[in-house]
Order: C-alpha cells, then sequence, then structure tokens
C-alpha cells in the first residue's frame, strides 16, 4: 500500500476530501504524513482527528532552500512517503523535493491552467482575476508540480461556469467542489498507476 504526504497550508478541505476517499475505499491507499506551512491551521486538527502524524515546516525557519528541503525531505523519508499531494499548499517546493519525486507531486489549482497561474496566483487572487478579465469559464486543474509555478503536466481538469451574479467567495465556493472530486479522482489514478507522461502528455490508461 503506498504512503501518501500531504502538504496544507489552511483549512484542509481538500486534505479532508482525500481522506474521506481512502476512508470510503475509492484510494487504496494510505496518509503517513501530513505538513503544514504554518502553525494554527484548522487542517493539522483534520489530521489530529484521523490520526494522522503532522508536522510543521515553516520556510522562514530555515536559512536557505537547501536547508529547507532537506528538513522536508528527511521527513518524507521516515514516514516512508511514496507520493505527494500539495492540498493548498502556498509555499515553493525546493528543487531537491521536486527531483526526488519527480512525477510523484501532484497540485490542485483553482483555474483552467495555463490561465490564470503563475506567480502571484493563488487562493482568492485567482477567482479576482477570472472575474476581472471576464471569461465565461474556470474550473480546476490537477498537475504533476515540475520546478516551474503551475507548469507541470495537466492530468485533469474540469471547467466551472462563471455566472453574471457572482463574486469571489460564490465563485471559490463551486471552484473548490470540483477541487474536491477532481484531487482524489487524480490521486486515485497515481496510486493505481494508471498515469503515464509523455514529456508535456499525460496518459491515462
Amino acid at each position: 500500500m503506498k504512503n501518501i504526504g500531504i502538504f496544507i497550508s489552511g483549512g484542509g478541505s481538500n486534505l479532508q476530501a482525500i481522506i474521506d476517499a481512502i476512508a470510503k475505499g475509492d484510494i487504496t491507499a494510505r496518509i503517513s504524513l501530513v505538513i503544514s506551512s504554518r502553525e494554527g491551521v484548522y487542517g493539522l486538527e483534520r489530521a489530529r482527528k484521523h490520526g494522522i502524524p503532522y508536522a510543521v515546516i515553516s520556510r522562514g525557519d530555515y536559512k536557505d532552500s537547501n536547508s529547507f528541503g532537506n528538513a522536508i525531505l528527511e521527513l518524507l523519508e521516515k514516514r516512508r512517503v511514496d507520493l505527494v499531494v500539495l492540498a493548498g499548499y502556498l509555499n515553493i517546493l525546493p528543487k531537491a523535493v521536486v527531483e526526488k519525486y519527480k512525477n510523484r507531486i501532484i497540485n490542485v489549482h483553482p483555474s483552467l491552467i495555463p490561465a490564470f497561474c503563475g506567480k502571484g496566483y493563488y487562493g482568492n487572487r485567482v477567482h479576482q482575476a477570472v472575474l476581472d478579465y471576464g471569461v465565461k469559464v474556470t474550473g480546476a486543474t490537477v498537475h504533476f508540480v515540475d520546478e516551474g509555478t503551475d507548469t507541470g503536466p495537466i492530468i485533469l481538469q474540469q471547467s466551472v461556469e462563471v455566472l453574471p451574479e457572482d463574486d469571489v467567495n460564490t465563485l471559490a465556493e463551486r471552484v473548490l467542489k470540483v477541487e474536491h472530486q477532481l484531487l482524489p479522482k487524480a490521486l486515485k489514478l497515481l496510486v493505481e498507476d494508471r498515469i503515464l507522461v509523455d514529456e508535456r502528455r499525460v496518459i491515462i490508461r
């Protein structure tokens, strides 16, 4: 059974979606570690409630990216983590972590990449940009993590209609519901070794 490490920075609703999918038997894996970028977030309470080991590793506590990456890798190796999920994680993973877990780290982003993504596009900033631009469709994307920001090969996408009456909160709520469906689905594919990466193309078997 594969061990999953989940990285969070906030409430952890996508973490909960994965916990629920595993509990229902949809995903045959175990969450062996939750890492938060900061203390006091509700996602850590979700981990506590379900008896999942957790840790806080804050970038600001380390002098450089190398020491930050080494701290992360040490914990991942200690907990025998096979696959990593970024579930609302707001830090950039150090190069050493990305290289060690190449094509084994996935992230969920609240837009249809390559639109409204990259540096500075996170959380409600994404939804505000969508509304400001006036697009009719947005959505969610699950992709592999590489050394760029939201630039890894795309695994799954699902669209969400932008309604005339939408504000940031209503749009974010509907996109988040899609994230909760898409992220466990992509993780299931990864756990079952049903994903083949051919340069930028992801083929689902």
